[in-house]
């Protein structure tokens, strides 16, 4: 059985493990090295049992650990090129990074991975899908608009976490301040609820069994705003939430087991 959890999910934090018992992975490392160590022994592994570290992207809600763990540990770092030259992590040994390329396949110990480009105002940023024991598992957020090129790599997904960044209404009248809010709006931005939904229901078309919902804004979001919005959408629709597929919301500091 491989565990596909969710440590932590949000605009102050993410990080999420694949792990099959043999190869242990972590995407994005958005914790202080503390914090992930006490995560993982919710697993019973141990920050120096990790295979690799995969990275999305340079933003600091997703690397802010991942400098400090590779140091420690001297745990390897899958990125892609201008992802690297963009990490402010801090002295890392050359030996421990390896640059991938969207689209280009490769292997992590017992995992096949596949990264694929997203839209997000970020120097190279990527998406993971994962392959093992006949299963796909895919991790997508950080996505300013979806398209056809991300829903063919995300399609037949057994398990997702799923962007469901934030609430159109509550953003747009909110506090943020104009550019911030016309930046999160963009195609480069962060995926709104009603977006998420939509995409929810494409993933259960294909066979997609659990869905978490993941990367909620803090100031313009709410779990249950964002369970409501993907549920009413796939009731109308006739999915039977519960039946066909798992619906939740990843929480934004603790573990979710997707």
């Amino acid at each position: 059985m491989v565990t596909f959890s969710s440590l932590i999910s949000g605009s102050s934090g993410n990080s999420t493990l694949i792990s099959d018992g043999r190869t242990h992975i972590l995407t994005d490392c958005g914790m202080s090295g503390s914090k992930l160590k006490d995560a993982l022994s919710a697993f019973g592994i141990s920050p120096d049992n990790l295979s690799a570290i995969l990275v999305t992207h340079e933003h600091i809600d997703h690397v802010r650990g991942v400098g400090v763990v590779a140091r420690r540990y001297g745990t390897p770092i899958y990125a892609t090129e201008k992802t690297i030259k963009n990490l402010n992590c801090g002295n890392i040994d050359d030996s421990l990074i390896h640059t991938i390329t969207p689209d280009a396949d490769f292997e992590i110990g017992t995992f096949g991975i596949r990264p694929f480009s997203i839209p997000h105002d970020a120097a190279d940023p990527v998406g993971y899908s994962y392959f093992s024991q006949d299963e796909k598992f895919s991790l997508a957020t950080d996505i300013g608009h979806m398209n056809d090129y991300i829903l063919s790599n995300i399609m037949g997904s057994s398990r997702i976490l799923l962007e469901s960044n934030h609430d159109v209404d509550m953003l747009q009248f909110g506090t943020y301040p104009f550019p911030l809010k016309q930046r999160i709006l963009s195609d480069v931005g962060h995926l709104s609820n009603e977006n998420a939904a939509m995409t929810a229901y494409k993933l259960i078309q294909s066979g997609t069994k659990s869905i978490a919902l993941g990367h909620l804004s803090n100031e313009n979001n709410t779990p249950e705003i964002a369970h409501l919005e993907t549920f009413n959408y796939l009731t109308q629709k006739g999915v039977s939430v519960g039946d066909d597929v798992r619906l939740q919301v990843a929480k934004r500091y603790g573990v979710t087991n997707i």
